[in-house]
This record gives structure tokens, C-alpha cells and sequence, in this order.
């Protein structure tokens, strides 16, 4: 089943809403994770990012289908959301370009086809090559940490609250300047870096532990890449407006794949 561009509920009662068509490219939102269909990777794509995509905790969706460290997923493997598990990471075969067309329940990003022409088969190659772990060298700005170890990601003002309700925002939009520093808001690993997820602009997410990763949208440019350790203040991107009709930074906290408001983290301005 494929829904594009739709604010309805469908079966199992996973609300999906593109928020691209009439809201200044704002991310795509839904209330659950998704539990039904299949996603076949592209390239690109991590498993943390599709895990972000369709909100999923990311070790439970590596559960879910047989993966095991160092979670390394395939061009043209499929992920399953259903309880139809595959039960190795193997990629699957494919013998025509309509099967590489994932079977989701969210809209497509703009990634090229994993394969094209009659007998193509798809990539063996890694979506992302295997990065080695090494500090992230960017500054880093001694910032003010709450009880629970977070710092504010920019400076600005927030102009859009965290929503619980079902409704479009799972984090919080913080007004800025373009190319103003947006820093890591807790000591972690960067885990996706890109701009395949639609409705984000240019990325990073950051794992800072089996329980929680924070995700950092809109930005102008990434100054750090994938498997890059990174500290509380950090300096990650520059602030921008890509996917977005205004510069800000779109920040969002997940725990155990859920969106958590960031204000209950952040410290008191």
C-alpha cells in the first residue's frame, strides 16, 4: 500500500501527513510506527534513518528483521514492518525494476532506482560504506547542560512547539540567521547525514544512546559525517532553509523511536 500525500488514517490507525505539498516543506509526521508493508532500501539509506522515517526504535526494527551489529543493510534488501520477518540481512533478488519500488506507507523519497532495464539486479553494495568511528574535529562552544545532559541545539527562538495530539510537529522549529552554528545537544554518534528523508532538507541524526537519538533539519550545510563521535556543543551544520519556506533549525528528540518534546529536556532559557 502506498499513500501519498495523505492525511487519512489507514488500517491499524498510523496517520501518515505530507506536510511538503502546503506547509513549507515541513517534515513528513506520523503518531506510530508503521506496522504494515515493507520498505526496500535504496541507496543512501541507513537503518537508523529509515527507522527515523517510519517511527520505528531503531533496535527494535533491527530485531523485527533478523540484523545484528554492526547493522550493515543492503541496496535493494527489503525491510519489513509487518510479522512477515525476514530473518537474515541479506539483499533480496529481484528480477524486474518493479520490485525494487518500496511498498511503503509514506511517501517515496527522491532517490535514484536501485536497478533499471529488464534483467537488472540490485546493488550487493552497502547503502552507505562502512565509516570508521573517529572525534568529529569541528568547534565545539562550552554550552549550558540540563540535569539530564542537554544543551540547546542554536540560539533563537523557538517558533514552533512540540505537539503531542496527533497533529503535524514532533519537535520544535527554532528561529535563526543562515549559516549560523547549529551544535549537538548531547554527547553521541552521528548516525545519518544527508537529505533522503523527505520534508527534512539536509539531516543528521545522532545516536546518543540505545534509548534516545536527536535529529537536526533544514540546514544549509553538514560539517560532520557519518560515524563521527560528537560532544554536547559541538558544532555539527549550518543553519538553512533547505525543504523549509524560512531559515531554522527543525530539532527533535526520539526515545526509543518516539517523539519526545525537547523542551522537557532542554534547559530553561
Amino acid at each position: 500500500m502506498l499513500l501519498v500525500g495523505c492525511a487519512s488514517s489507514p488500517p491499524g490507525g498510523v496517520q501518515v501527513v505530507d506536510r511538503g505539498q502546503n506547509r513549507g516543506n515541513a517534515p513528513v509526521m506520523q503518531r506510530q510506527p508503521v506496522r504494515s508493508g515493507q520498505y526496500v532500501v535504496q541507496r543512501g539509506d541507513t537503518l537508523y534513518s529509515i527507522a527515523f522515517r517510519f517511527g520505528w526504535d531503531w533496535k527494535a526494527l533491527a530485531a523485527h528483521n533478523g540484523l545484528r551489529e554492526p547493522y550493515l543493510i543492503r541496496v535493494g534488501q527489503t525491510i519489513r514492518f509487518d510479522n512477515n520477518r525476514t530473518t537474515s540481512s541479506q539483499p533480496v533478488a529481484v528480477a524486474s525494476p518493479r520490485v525494487t519500488t518500496p511498498v511503503i506507507t509514506q511517501p517515496v523519497p527522491s532517490r535514484p532506482p536501485v536497478a533499471s532495464g529488464p534483467t537488472a539486479q540490485p546493488s550487493t553494495q552497502p547503502a552507505r560504506p562502512p565509516v570508521a568511528t573517529t572525534p568529529a574535529t569541528t568547534p565545539v562552544t562550552p554550552v549550558t547542560r540540563s540535569s539530564s545532559g542537554w544543551a540547546w541545539p542554536a540560539q533563537g527562538t523557538v517558533i514552533s512547539r512540540f505537539s503531542s495530539n496527533g497533529s503535524l510537529n514532533k519537535g520544535i522549529d527554532i528561529a535563526g540567521e543562515l549559516g549560523q552554528p547549529v551544535l549537538a545537544a548531547s554527547d553521541g554518534s552521528v548516525v545519518y547525514a544527508g537529505s533522503g528523508l523527505r520534508g527534512y532538507g539536509e539531516l543528521i541524526i545522532i545516536k546518543h544512546s540505545d534509548t534516545y537519538v536527536s535529529a537536526y533539519g533544514h540546514n544549509r550545510r553538514l560539517l560532520v559525517r557519518e560515524g563521527q563521535q560528537v560532544k554536547a556543543g559541538q558544532t555539527i551544520a549550518e543553519m538553512g532553509s533547505t525543504g523549509a519556506d524560512r531559515v531554522k533549525l527543525h530539532f527533535e528528540i526520539r526515545r526509543q523511536g518516539k517523539p519526545v518534546d525537547p523542551l522537557q529536556y532542554l534547559p530553561r532559557r
